[in-house]
């Protein structure tokens, strides 16, 4: 364990990301990194895939290594860190990527002087394309805030927020990429009701999502131009957005980005 750097605490979604973008990036090696996960399909994923030493208990990782990254459930945080607070510390830098969890409930839950950095990654980092915000606690230094940045710029862009806004992030880019797969789910649904075979539909729509949404990481111009550029007076692309204004559907994101924002702040509490 003497070479461990880096551990994971919860070996989900989101801790594979960030390790796929360490190791892909250069910027740790597989020995240097070690995941502690009770679910032996995701211990499996690492060791195999990652080739990630994984562990079913979370203590062997807090001993073992000076960086954490939490990654587990909100739900969960107490129950997975509070038992251990006391292996903690100012030799700790802790990165936690739990929605809603505030940098003072995680300062709360381990021993005194732990260095904190609150996170806000997405899933897209999976594809080397996510977002990422990050803020700092009270212990905090500028290097582990640099650090947490590099750590995730491995794999996205990272922005730094006050914590005030982190459920906002959480919110907007966090959930956002279910958003954008829950309105590509609908399209080629859609697509079906109108007499498109299942299978067709559905590359219909994701090869066109998949082109869209390339063409606006490319493009200098903002969104709404790019969408302007194809919604031709009195055409087939004016008639669907006129209806999605129709039904209320900017209404309907704002009201459902704020109600992510709400459960955010109700999971810290």
């Amino acid at each position: 364990m003497s070479t461990v750097q880096l551990g994971f605490l919860g070996a989900g979604h989101m801790a594979e990301a960030i390790a796929r973008g360490l190791l892909a990036a250069g910027l740790m090696e597989p020995k240097e990194l070690l995941a502690a996960d009770p679910d032996p399909a995701r211990r499996k994923l690492f060791q195999e895939e990652l080739k990630v030493r994984s562990v079913a208990e979370n203590q062997p990782v807090v001993e073992a290594a000076p960086i954490l990254v939490v990654a587990v459930k909100p739900q969960q945080f107490d129950k997975a860190l509070v038992p251990l607070g006391s292996l903690f510390g100012p030799a700790k830098l802790v990165i936690s990527v739990c929605a809603g969890i505030s940098t003072a409930h995680i300062e709360k839950a381990v021993a005194a002087g732990t260095r904190v950095v609150r996170a806000m990654p997405n899933t897209p980092m999976l594809a080397g394309r996510g977002m990422a915000a990050v803020c700092a606690g009270s212990a905090a230094t500028p290097r582990d805030v640099a650090f947490a940045q590099r750590l995730l710029g491995a794999a996205a862009k990272v922005i730094r927020v006050p914590e005030d806004l982190m459920d906002a992030v959480t919110a907007v880019s966090g959930s956002g990429p279910a958003y954008f797969f829950y309105l590509a789910e609908l399209l080629a649904a859609a697509g079906v009701e109108l007499g498109l075979s299942k299978d067709d539909a559905a590359l219909l729509a994701r090869v066109t999502f998949e082109g869209a949404a390339k063409l606006l990481a490319e493009s200098a111009d903002p969104p709404e131009v790019l969408r302007k550029n194809i919604t031709s007076p009195g055409g087939t692309t004016e008639a669907a957005i006129k209806k999605f204004d129709e039904l209320g559907l900017p209404k309907m994101v704002s009201a459902a980005v704020k109600a992510a924002r709400d459960r955010g702040r109700d999971l810290g509490r």
